[in-house]
């Protein structure tokens, strides 16, 4: 058995979930580790920096992850992967990413792509709100008590 896990996906995840997800692992006794392009200037005890390239990040943070982690990303394939990995995965917004469900995401940000390369505008995301802050606190803390249910 391996030490509970979160692995962040810390490219594009916004501080205050960071802070979050810190925070929980601490209260929980989880290890917290922060993935990102050198290109970031991020620093801890467990930030791995990686290569700049295209897809590096999510590349070692698929290849790291073990079955019990639990990954937070905003990238809809990697959340694919990481099912496939036997782990859970949830953006930093709360949205947690269903076995059941994860095909029409797939399907949906494939249509929105190829309306984007056929001159289509697709709207960015909204800012941050206190209720995002919430939701990610409450979804993460219920993926870290569901693993850790599993593990007793």
């Amino acid at each position: 058995m391996h030490k509970a896990r979160v692995l962040i996906d810390a490219d594009a995840c916004p501080r205050q979930a960071l802070a979050i997800a810190q925070a929980l692992c601490r209260e929980l006794g989880w290890k917290c580790f922060t993935y990102a392009s050198f290109n970031h200037q991020l620093r801890g005890d467990n930030h791995i920096s990686v290569d700049a390239g295209p897809q590096a990040v999510d590349t070692k943070l698929a290849n790291d992850t073990r079955a019990g982690d639990i990954v937070v990303t905003q990238d809809i394939g990697l959340g694919a992967l990481i099912l496939g990995k036997k782990a859970s995965s949830l953006t930093p917004h709360g949205m947690i990413f269903d076995p059941d469900r994860i095909a029409f995401h797939l399907e949906e940000r494939n249509e929105k792509a190829r309306f984007r390369r056929g001159g289509g505008r697709t709207r960015g995301p909204a800012a941050r709100t206190r209720e995002d802050d919430e939701r990610f606190a409450e979804a993460l803390r219920s993926l870290m008590e569901r693993e850790r249910g599993k593990t007793v």
